[in-house]
C-alpha cells in the first residue's frame, strides 16, 4: 500500500510547452550583399565617436553613473544567490551547546520516578535537575533529483543575464550622452545662424527706417522689420533654454555635478555619416547584449520548471548528532554520557498537492513567457537596425537637397534686398525670403541631427559599445 502511495503521489501533471524560434533573416531589408559580414558594431566606441570632448564625456559616465552603479550591486546581489544556492545542497553542520535546569513535582510521574531511582549507587537524582550538553549535528537534503543543484544553476544563469544587462546599459548610456552631445553642437549652431539672420535683420531695419524718414515706405514696413527681428531674437531664449537642459542632463548622465561642456561647435559641420557596416542579422544574436540576456533568462526559466517538477518526488535527508549530555557537568567526560542519534527520513506530498501543482504550472508559464520575449526581443534589435538604416539613408538625400535649397534662399537674400534697396521689389518680399532662408537653414540643422543621431544609433541597435 505504502509503495502504491508513494508512486501516486509522484504523478507529475502534463504540460503545455513552447520551443524558441531564434531565427533571422539572411540580410537586413533589401541588403544586395548578404555574405558581407563586417561589422561596425566590432569596433571600439573611441574610435567610432572619435571627438575627445565626447570620449572624455563617456569616460567619465561609465566611471560615475548611478544607474550602472545600481545595476553593479545587482550583479553581486546574483553572486551571493549563487553562494546560498550553493550552500543548500551542501550537507550542514553544526556546534550546539546548552545548560539547563529542571525541577518536576513530586505528584507526576518523572518526579515520583526520579524520588524512587539513584543515578548511581548512594546518590539519588538531585532536586533541581539539570541539563547539560554539547555536541555536533549534521543534517543533509540528498539531492536526488537535482532540484537543489538546478536552482543553484538557474541562480548562476540569472547571474549571468545580470552581466548582459550591465552590458546593455552601457551601450544605452553611451548612446545617450552621443546624442545629447551632438544635439548641443547642432544647437550652438543653431544659436549661430540666428545670430548671423539677427545682424542681417537688424541692418535691413536700419535701411527701412532710413527710407521711412525719406518717406519712401510706411510706418507699416518699419514695424513688419522690427517685429520680425524680435520674433528672431526671441529664438535664441528658446535655443540657450535647450541647451542648457542638453547640459544638465548630460551631467547627469555622467554622474557628476554641474560643469562645462567642453565641444566644439565648429566640429559639427564636419561631422560625417560614413557607409555603414551592418553585418548580417544572425550577428544580433551575439553582439546585442539584450538578446544575450533574454537567451539565458530563458534558460534559467527552463531550469525553473525542472525545479518545481522535482517537488513531486520524495525528499530523501538525512538528520546525525554526536555530544554529551549529563544532568550534571561533572559527568559530561564520563563515556556513559555519550549520545549520538541518526535518521534518514523520506518525505513525498501524498494528498492536497495544490501549492505544488501552482508553482509548477507557474513555473511552466514563465518559461513560455521567457521564450516569447527572447523571441520579441530578436525581432525588436532587427527592426531597429532596419529603421536606423532607413534613416541614414533618407536623411542623408533630406540633407544633400535642403543643403541645395538653403544655398539659393541664400543667394534670394541678397537679391531681395539688393532689389528692394532700389525700389525694385516689394519690402514684403524681403521679409519673406529672409523667413525662409532662415527657416531652411534651421531645419537644414535638424536634419544634420536626425543623421548623426542615426549614426550613434545603429551603432548601438547592431550591439555596439560595450566590448
Amino acid at each position: 500500500l505504502s509503495v502504491v502511495l508513494l508512486f501516486a503521489s509522484c504523478k507529475i501533471p502534463t504540460l503545455t510547452t513552447k520551443t524558441e524560434n531564434n531565427f533571422t533573416p539572411k540580410a537586413f531589408g533589401n541588403a544586395q550583399n548578404a555574405e558581407d559580414s563586417a561589422n561596425i558594431a566590432l569596433s571600439d566606441w573611441r574610435i567610432y565617436f572619435a571627438d575627445s570632448n565626447l570620449i572624455a564625456l563617456i569616460d567619465t559616465a561609465l566611471l560615475h553613473n548611478q544607474e550602472l552603479q545600481i545595476i553593479t550591486q545587482e550583479i553581486q546581489i546574483g553572486n551571493n544567490e549563487i553562494m546560498a544556492r550553493r550552500g543548500e545542497y551542501l550537507p550542514f553542520l553544526r556546534l550546539k551547546a546548552g545548560v539547563g535546569a529542571e525541577r518536576a513535582s513530586s505528584f507526576t510521574r518523572d518526579g515520583a520516578v526520579e524520588e524512587q531511582l539513584e543515578s548511581r549507587p548512594g546518590h539519588h537524582f538531585p532536586a533541581v535537575m539539570g541539563d547539560n550538553m554539547v555536541g555536533v549535528y549534521a543534517s543533509w537534503e540528498i539531492d536526488i533529483w537535482k532540484k537543489l543543484r538546478n536552482a543553484k544553476q538557474a541562480a548562476a544563469l540569472r547571474y549571468l543575464a545580470s552581466i548582459e544587462g550591465k552590458k546593455f546599459m552601457t551601450t544605452t548610456l553611451i548612446a545617450e550622452i552621443a546624442e545629447a552631445y551632438y544635439e548641443l553642437l547642432g544647437l550652438d549652431n543653431l544659436l549661430s545662424i540666428i545670430d548671423q539672420n539677427i545682424e542681417i535683420q537688424t541692418n535691413a531695419l536700419k535701411t527701412v527706417r532710413q527710407q521711412k524718414e525719406a518717406a519712401k515706405v510706411s510706418q507699416l514696413a518699419v514695424n513688419r522689420f522690427e517685429a520680425q527681428l524680435l520674433n528672431t531674437q526671441n529664438l535664441r531664449y528658446c535655443i540657450k533654454q535647450r541647451i542648457a537642459e542638453l547640459e544638465n542632463r548630460i551631467t547627469f548622465l555622467t554622474g557628476t555635478f554641474s560643469q562645462p561642456i567642453r565641444r566644439n561647435p565648429a566640429a559639427f559641420d564636419s561631422l560625417q555619416v560614413l557607409p555603414v557596416k551592418s553585418g548580417i542579422p544572425s550577428q544580433l544574436l551575439i553582439n546585442r547584449p539584450d538578446i544575450r540576456q533574454a537567451e539565458i533568462n530563458l534558460a534559467a526559466a527552463k531550469l525553473d520548471v525542472q525545479v518545481a517538477r522535482a517537488s513531486f518526488y520524495p525528499n530523501v535527508s538525512l538528520v546525525a548528532g554526536l555530544g554529551f549530555q549529563a544532568f550534571n557537568p561533572v559527568f559530561l567526560v564520563n563515556p556513559k554520557a555519550i549520545l549520538f542519534n541518526l535518521a534518514g527520513d523520506l518525505v513525498a506530498p501524498l494528498v492536497n498537492k495544490n501549492a505544488i501543482k501552482a508553482t509548477y504550472f507557474s513555473a511552466n508559464s514563465k518559461q513560455i513567457q521567457a521564450v516569447y520575449v527572447y523571441e520579441q526581443t530578436i525581432l525588436n534589435a532587427y527592426v531597429d537596425v532596419l529603421n536606423q538604416l532607413a534613416k541614414i539613408d533618407n536623411y542623408s538625400k533630406s540633407y544633400e537637397t535642403k543643403a541645395r535649397e538653403v544655398e539659393l534662399l541664400n543667394q534670394s537674400v541678397n537679391i531681395a534686398n539688393s532689389l528692394f534697396n532700389s525700389a525694385r521689389a516689394d519690402y514684403a518680399e524681403v521679409l519673406l525670403t529672409q523667413r525662409e532662408a532662415l527657416d531652411a537653414k534651421m531645419e537644414l540643422v535638424e536634419i544634420k541631427l536626425h543623421l548623426l543621431n542615426a549614426k550613434v544609433n545603429i551603432y548601438r541597435a547592431l550591439g555596439g559599445g560595450w566590448q
